[in-house]
């Protein structure tokens, strides 16, 4: 018998198979789906996807969906609720007191387990990557007993040799040194770059390491440096020649980043060594990482970190929280905009209530699909009467939100699902009318360089464009 012969006699039967198979396996997806899944929309697009998409739509789902982050996220909470019971250095002080229309903030802040509100912090902020890597590295060499970084980017370049070399003289002085990256977003970083780290005595950890490059969930998108328990830097910046301008494809990387000294220090160091537990399961502990911080400024400071690994989305509720108590303005920067019903309602309904709200954004996109989608939720903004900017002398990166000249929220926390809902990530939130003062002259200095988008001719874009932002924002889940 021939192969063909074999093959036509044979694939009825085979062909029975298989559709008993997709009915098992669409089965047993769909439950999944139900399981994992508590967004309605979202529910229904996954059983959409895997019933109208033989075998694919149920690979799809495996791929890219929550089961695996589930189990994942799971082991996340259980060591980290391990490592507070080890470590056992929450902190006593009791929150500053705030103006009382911020009050609500400062608690959502800290529901759970988050930390406090603390004042007599002195703050630094840095709207250049140059500025802020100088800061950086000068901390470095005034380092006496530990470092600890944390990236989501960090690369094998100049920037990033220079940023490791700063690290290696560090340990061989007898710093502590401790880095922690995430596994997609440092996939570049060069082992061998590593290893003249860790023989110098520092110690390196790859979060969440892949072995399936496709699941690409769960990211760790913090960016955190903290010294000798007392200084700490946060903001946008990675580790990477483009955040100093180094780079011809993005050129003028436009970002903020800040240093801070005092109380709040120890939101950054325990968020730091809570991610390391959970990495490494090396508990740290102890008055030299924990040191007594006296205050040595003014302002109001409060760290505020959010994950997948609680349900409780702390700097999503604490943006949709300040935009709707917004009076006279909200200013949000971000290279991103892909929100959920939620944060899209708020900024509507503030710019519908004579609330001067303006976003700025990307004029050139370094993710497509992104951008394309960011275009489309444009458009409830713009109806709303709310301002919206492009940044066209290169590439903005500045994570921000400001209202009414008095809060301001800054971070790695982009306006999209993925930050607020998917990845790890950390913002501090200022209840001072100089470091809104301050951001918000940047935000105006930044409209000089910007394209204000006209309401009326953005209507009026082609059908194909349309039709693209359209496809794009289909992708809004994992945006």
């Amino acid at each position: 018998m021939t192969f063909a012969e074999f093959v036509s006699s044979s694939w009825d039967e085979f062909a029975g198979w298989l559709v008993l198979l997709d009915l098992v396996l669409v089965g047993g997806t769909v439950l999944a789906v139900l399981h994992f899944k508590r967004e309605a929309q979202s529910a229904i697009a996954w059983v959409l996807t895997i019933v109208l998409l033989p075998f694919a739509g149920a690979l799809l789902f495996w791929l890219f969906g929550y089961q695996t982050v589930y189990r994942r996220l799971m082991r996340k909470k259980v060591r980290s609720i391990a490592y507070k019971k080890l470590a056992a250095v929450r902190p006593g002080r009791a929150a500053a007191d705030v103006p009382q229309r911020w009050d609500v903030l400062a608690r959502l802040g800290h529901h759970r387990d988050g930390f406090p509100v603390t004042g007599g912090n002195a703050v630094e902020l840095y709207h250049d990557g140059v500025d802020a890597y100088r800061a950086v590295l000068a901390a470095l060499e005034g380092a006496k007993h530990h470092v600890h970084a944390q990236f989501f980017i960090c690369k094998s370049d100049a920037t990033g040799r220079r940023f490791i070399e700063a690290l290696r003289a560090c340990a061989r002085r007898g710093v502590r040194v401790r880095l922690l990256v995430d596994s997609v977003g440092s996939y570049k970083l060069s082992s061998r770059l590593l290893g003249t780290l860790k023989r110098d005595g520092g110690s390196v950890a790859s979060f969440l390491p892949l072995w399936n490059p496709l699941r690409v969930n769960l990211r760790n998108h913090r960016k955190i440096l903290v010294v000798d328990g007392r200084v700490g830097f946060s903001g946008g910046l990675n580790v990477a020649d483009e955040y100093i301008h180094k780079n011809p494809k993005f050129g003028y990387w436009r970002d903020t980043h800040f240093r801070i000294a005092g109380p709040a220090v120890f939101g950054l160091q325990d968020t730091f060594l809570e991610d390391w537990y959970f990495t490494t399961q090396e508990t740290v502990r102890g008055d030299d990482y924990f040191p007594h911080l006296e205050a040595c400024g003014h302002a109001l400071a409060q760290v505020v970190a959010s994950g997948p690994d609680d349900d409780f989305k702390a700097i999503r509720e604490t943006y949709v929280s300040a935009i709707l108590r917004a009076r006279e303005r909200v200013w949000v920067a971000s290279p991103y905009f892909v929100p959920d019903p939620g944060l899209r309602d708020a900024l509507v309904i503030a710019a519908r209530s004579g609330v001067d709200v303006r976003f700025l954004g990307l004029f050139r996109p370094d993710k497509w699909i992104p951008f394309l989608a960011a275009r489309y939720f444009y458009n409830d903004l713009l109806a709303a009467g709310a301002k919206v900017y492009q940044y066209t002398r290169g590439m903005m990166h500045s994570k921000y939100v400001l209202v009414d000249g008095e809060f301001a929220s800054i971070g790695s926390a982009n306006t999209d699902n993925r930050s607020l809902l998917l990845n790890f990530e950390l913002n501090c939130q200022f209840f001072d009318t100089g470091i809104a003062a301050e951001m918000e002259a940047a935000f105006l200095r930044d409209l000089t360089d910007s394209i204000r988008l006209d309401a009326a001719r953005f209507a009026e874009r082609p059908f194909v464009a349309r039709l693209a932002e359209n496809a794009a924002r289909l992708f809004a889940p994992v945006l």
